[in-house]
């Protein structure tokens, strides 16, 4: 009988914690959704931008632009911001983006340049500092759904590290959305800013729905062809000065949009990793209820047995 109460009380113990993986898989299901809002919110001020900034440069491209962010120089040293989240049991998200930057680091050194890491999440922040890294700042606790002023505050620090000459240029290291059960770390350069790279291809955004008691993602075209600035408009200022003063929200727009694809990629690789986790979970329970069933007919059998042999001894 003993053994019958310790198999019962690992199968409470398993539908236990079940319970828990499959709030936690609802809970991140739920904020995928919150996340994908976001983007689209967004959408039409980053669109806009967009298209200025392609006009302006569009009318600026036979003169000589003397912008500090659009100069590049001799890269001495390169500065990568690395985004990672903040917790764990998300698969492997945080160690395929911690992984991927320690490999860019490595390419770096290797061609003679020094690095300097800028870090976004516990995970990444965790790891580097554990391994004497060169760190120039750290972001932690941050909120899962990204805003724009954690955005600003990150883009502050970037952009005095490169005026200041401190870095000379500064690569993007973060998890690309691309479906509930796929994302891939990729590397972009935030700085110095390209202003003929405006021009993107066409925008996509994920639509998490249900089907058959299953989620699945849907990705919808939204981008929109740029479009020139008529040529009778008239500029107050300089338009190379109106260009100066938004490339800087530009590339708070281009980081708020980093984060959130790496929001939605960690939100999705946890809700993969609680459904996997769930569904082990209930393997487990048929498993152990087999065996306890097993067991119980096992204990009933060998009751009916001794049963039977005291009254054949006592009619004997």
């Amino acid at each position: 009988m003993a053994n019958l109460k310790t198999i019962r009380d690992r199968i409470k113990s398993v539908k236990n914690t079940k319970k828990i993986t499959e709030a936690m898989r609802l809970v991140a299901a739920a904020k995928v959704r919150r996340a994908q809002e976001q983007v689209t919110a967004t959408r039409p001020f980053a669109d806009r931008l967009a298209e200025v900034l392609y006009g302006l440069a569009e009318r600026l491209k036979f003169e000589s632009l003397d912008l500090p962010l659009l100069k590049k120089r001799e890269v001495r040293t390169v500065g990568l911001l690395v985004v990672s989240g903040d917790r764990g049991l998300c698969g492997g998200y945080n160690n395929n983006i911690i992984r991927y930057a320690e490999n860019r680091a490595k390419e770096i050194k290797a061609e003679g340049l020094n690095y300097k890491y800028v870090l976004v999440g516990r995970k990444a922040t965790q790891y580097f500092q554990r391994r004497e890294q060169p760190i120039d700042a750290t972001y932690m606790n941050l909120e899962q759904i990204p805003t724009a002023p954690e955005a600003a505050l990150i883009a502050d620090e970037l952009l005095s590290l490169f005026l200041s000459g401190t870095v000379d240029r500064i690569e993007l290291v973060y998890t690309k959305f691309v479906s509930l059960i796929s994302s891939r770390p990729v590397i972009q350069t935030l700085l110095p800013l390209d202003p003929q790279g405006l021009e993107t291809p066409d925008d996509e955004i994920f639509r998490l729905t249900s089907q058959g008691g299953q989620f699945q993602v849907s990705r919808e075209k939204v981008g929109t062809p740029m479009k020139s600035l008529p040529r009778d408009m008239i500029f107050e200022q300089d338009p190379a000065q109106i260009l100066e003063a938004l490339l800087p929200l530009y590339l708070n727009n281009q980081l708020l949009r980093a984060l959130q694809e790496s929001a939605a990629s960690e939100l999705a690789a946890r809700m993969t990793a609680m459904n996997n986790a769930s569904e082990n979970a209930s393997d487990l329970i048929s498993s152990l209820t087999l065996t306890y069933n097993k067991a119980r007919q096992a204990a009933i059998t060998q009751e009916i047995l001794e049963v039977s042999g005291g009254a054949e001894a006592l009619n004997g």
